[in-house]
């Protein structure tokens, strides 16, 4: 497009979804695949101004009137061309490049990239499949690789010599530089890429931009991508996302999973929605491109600490993205240590009902809150509740904001603030068992000291205890009640780690190393509470 580069004007299409931008014009409802509203380019009654969020287009068939994110905003502007790519880029969030004609150069480099790219394919995959390459032909198979699946991907082998820059020579050095393939080297051109599986790396168009090479012989990093280069940013690129656009149309939704090879799998498998970051964590740019195809998200992480942790920060990122629309979801691999060897020991069924039982966001962000504060004390509720607070001011969508809020103040009501005098709190452990000399001390105490009632109000309400009898005078003074209710509380805090401990127990034993890490924390937590009672009793 002449005025502002292809690559800019590109960018904003993948960052701005056109619902977002046409539903700051015109009021729309979602039926079926497509929004509706009133056309705002000619009066009408009856909605017939359809939206495309995936193709990313607007038509009326009233009218006829037809277009992207940047006609509609010219139009119902009424500005130019340059003023609207401004406005978009405000939107988005972009710094506006200078406004040019293309440089016919630019344009030059741009086709020379793709052809060294196409060509070094074409080789990879032809060194797969000779002698040079068997051990990687071997390995790749060896992990459910069919030759159909190899040829689709394109997927090839870099043989230990330099291949591109010894095949390329006639090739100017700046242009082979340019695409991240070749180096500069003492002696001459050296290939970035040796030894290893290659996997190519598409844009949204299908063109080879960039590889990812895994090791074949065992060195670090395993896998290796081509450095950023003028038409590759791994912040920026989806590896799958060409071939599975059509499948995120039809099923309503994509799955995010973390690498190349299960990202290929999963396609191959009946999951063609599947996708994956590149070599990086997954960004912004990430979530606001696979928005624009379809705001349901499954994000699908190893079940491990690691991928516990990545699915923390996708629930991060992905909360400004969040429209009354969405549906987000996590899912974690059981049965096997990523989707691929789930896929080939558990076969599709198992991974399908993986991703069938995925926990959905409102109920992965409150789980998420609960296990890392500890909202047992007011410190820990407290600082929880800052947490939920920062992490809900990111919905841009103020009616959807304020329906999280309503939501998580119910269950905080329910499950934080539970005890309340002759009330029956729920307990997610076994209710502790209470003899009837400690349920009298107890009623005692609440009788005689409100104000420990209200500071141990959250333990008390866990003994599930009917605090509407008559005690007989103990005669304990206040520091003794406190002593004494710090001491049981302390007691039954033992016995709920011993109950989580026991719970752990079966799951290390089929192999559960999140779950060793864990009974590690409540053993040596269980020591030091030991402590601390026998430091009270003793004073």
């Amino acid at each position: 497009m002449a005025g502002y580069d292809r690559n800019f004007t590109d960018e904003l299409r993948a960052r701005l979804s056109i619902v977002d931008v046409v539903g700051r014009r015109v009021p729309l409802v979602k039926k079926g695949q497509n929004y509706w509203g009133c056309c705002p380019f000619h009066n009408e009654k009856t909605a017939s101004f359809s939206v495309n969020e995936e193709k990313g287009f607007y038509h009326c068939f009233g009218c006829g009137e037809h277009g992207d994110i940047i006609s509609f905003t010219m139009k119902t502007n009424n500005m130019d061309f340059r003023a609207a790519i401004a406005e978009l880029a405000n939107q988005a969030g972009l710094k506006l490049p200078e406004y040019k004609p293309r440089d016919p150069a630019q344009v030059a480099r741009e086709d020379t990239y793709l052809s060294i790219t196409e060509r070094a394919a074409k080789l990879y995959q032809q060194k797969l499949f000779e002698d040079a390459g068997a051990h990687a032909l071997s390995y790749i198979r060896g992990r459910g690789f069919t030759d159909d699946m190899i040829k689709k991907y394109r997927i090839g082998y870099a043989p230990k010599n330099n291949i591109v820059a010894n095949t390329m020579a006639n090739v100017k050095q700046d242009a082979l530089v340019s695409t991240g393939l070749c180096r500069r080297g003492e002696y001459g051109m050296y290939d970035f890429f040796r030894d290893r599986l290659m996997f190519p790396i598409f844009n949204t168009r299908g063109q080879i931009v960039a590889f990812s090479g895994r090791s074949m012989d065992g060195s670090e990093p395993k896998y290796m991508n081509t450095t950023d280069t003028e038409m590759f940013h791994k912040r920026k690129t989806i590896f799958g996302l060409n071939f599975a656009r059509d499948a995120i149309y039809r099923a309503g939704r994509s799955i995010v999973v973390e690498g190349q090879i299960d990202a290929i799998q999963m396609q191959s498998h009946g999951f063609g929605e599947t996708v994956a970051p590149l070599g990086t964590a997954l960004t912004e740019d990430h979530i606001a491109i696979l928005c624009k195809s379809n705001r349901n998200i499954t994000f699908c992480f190893d079940g491990d600490k690691a991928g516990q942790k990545a699915a923390a920060r996708a629930c991060a990122i992905v909360m400004p993205f969040l429209r009354d629309t969405s549906d987000i979801r996590f899912a974690f691999v059981t049965g096997g240590k990523d989707p691929d060897e789930v896929l080939k020991n558990g076969g599709d069924a198992q991974m399908r009902k993986i991703i069938d039982d995925a926990t959905p966001l409102v109920d992965f962000l409150w789980n998420t809150t609960n296990n890392n504060f500890l909202v047992s004390t007011p410190g820990g509720r407290a600082s929880a509740e800052k947490f939920l607070d920062k992490e809900l001011e990111k919905i841009q969508d103020p009616a959807l904001r304020r329906e999280y809020v309503n939501e998580y103040n119910s269950r905080k009501f329910n499950e934080w603030h539970k005890w309340k005098k002759g009330g029956n709190a729920k307990s997610a452990a076994p209710v502790p068992e209470i003899d009837a000399v400690t349920i009298n001390t107890l009623v005692y105490i609440i009788g005689a000291y409100p104000d420990l009632a209200e500071r141990y109000g959250d333990f008390l309400a866990s003994l599930n205890i009917d605090f509407d009898r008559d005690a007989t005078d103990m005669n304990l003074s206040r520091d003794g009640a406190e002593k004494y209710l710090v001491s049981l509380k302390a007691q039954k805090y033992i016995e709920k780690l011993n109950f989580q401990k026991r719970e752990l127990m079966s799951k290390m034993l089929n192999g559960d190393e999140f779950a060793r890490e864990e009974i590690i924390r409540i053993d040596n937590e269980i020591a030091r509470t030991n402590d601390k009672l026998e430091t009270l009793i003793s004073i």
